[in-house]
């Protein structure tokens, strides 16, 4: 596991008396201490007000915790990979990553997703007009203006992997499973090696043997992924098998035919889990398992609206694993 760094003092105000999460981690590193080093669990964000007590030492604004919060986040002995989004919807300062940086220990590394400006078919943020082609769609160009630079030049230690999220667009922009594949195959084929790449889908449709063929050629992985519109992460090894992958992503967003705004407005402040089930989790965990058992680097990504309360649901699948 990684080395824990202390945060300054100035960061977050962390150390000022005693600890109050002091018992949270023994109990946590207890588990950890039973995980295989090269299983990764982490969030999809960090910016969660509702965790105090539970990943926070006390109530802190979603603005503090954006600026400051992987200090701390990265003192939870269960917590040792962590989900950028925010590159999803534009470029990324090379500031801010440089922050990032400072924030975490040596050898502690995060999924940041592409920009939506590469993964999209449709131009992003048009909800009110009709969708129009996206010209930068697949761009290794676009990719690299957007993240891709900043990532070599400030964050490359601390990038475990990144993630292209293709979210679901119409048939006539996205072309059908074939098409995908060939598209997808050209943007993986220029990428610079030094990042690795994980992709994830939100069409089942676009879920195909010609896909599987790209990932496998080009050496990236899947992300098995439970969301609202995919089959559920087991099912999807049936057409991408865990044996092809140079690492393991599973990503536990929300589970099918559920809304992402619906989930935030019941389960919001995030402080309880609130939606078990034991069939999703033994999918999830039968993944990690054969994942870990093939010998993969496994990255295990929590969302809020998958439970209620990603770093409960993440204690949870850890006991049952160290088990």
């Amino acid at each position: 596991m990684p080395t824990r760094r202390v945060a300054p003092v100035a960061q977050l105000d962390l150390f000022k008396g005693s600890d109050p999460l002091a018992p949270v981690y023994r109990e946590a590193a207890a588990v950890a201490a039973r995980l295989p080093p090269r299983l990764h669990f982490g969030t999809s964000s960090w910016f969660s007000t509702g965790w105090e007590g539970i990943v926070w030492s006390r109530r802190y604004t979603e603005g503090d915790l954006a600026h400051d919060g992987l200090s701390e986040y990265s003192r939870h002995p269960l917590l040792t990979t962590v989900g950028i989004d925010r590159s999803y919807y534009g470029p990324l300062p090379p500031a801010d990553l440089d922050r990032y940086a400072s924030q975490l220990p040596a050898g502690f590394r995060c999924v940041i997703k592409a920009p939506a400006s590469v993964t999209s078919a449709i131009i992003p943020n048009r909800r009110d007009e009709a969708p129009q082609a996206n010209p930068d769609y697949c761009s290794v160009a676009r990719f690299q203006r957007d993240l891709g630079d900043a990532l070599l030049g400030h964050f490359l230690p601390h990038t475990a992997a990144v993630l292209f999220e293709f979210p679901s667009a119409p048939r006539a922009f996205t072309g059908d499973a074939a098409a995908f594949a060939r598209r997808l195959d050209g943007l993986l084929a220029e990428l610079d090696p030094r990042l690795p790449v994980a992709v994830e889908l939100r069409d089942p449709g676009l879920l195909q043997s010609a896909y599987a063929h790209v990932l496998r050629e080009r050496r990236a992985a899947h992300a098995y992924n439970l969301h609202t519109h995919m089959p559920l992460p087991g099912r999807q090894r049936a057409v991408v098998p865990l044996r092809d992958q140079p690492f393991a992503v599973v990503r536990l967003l929300m589970p099918p035919q559920t809304r992402y705004d619906e989930r935030r407005r019941e389960f919001a402040p995030f402080d309880r889990l609130q939606d078990v089930d034991p069939a999703r989790r033994e999918d999830t965990l039968s993944v990690i398992v054969e994942a870990l058992g093939g010998g993969l680097e496994t990255w295990v990504l929590v969302n809020n609206k998958a439970e209620g309360c990603s770093p409960l649901t993440i204690k949870a699948l850890a006991e049952a694993l160290a088990k």
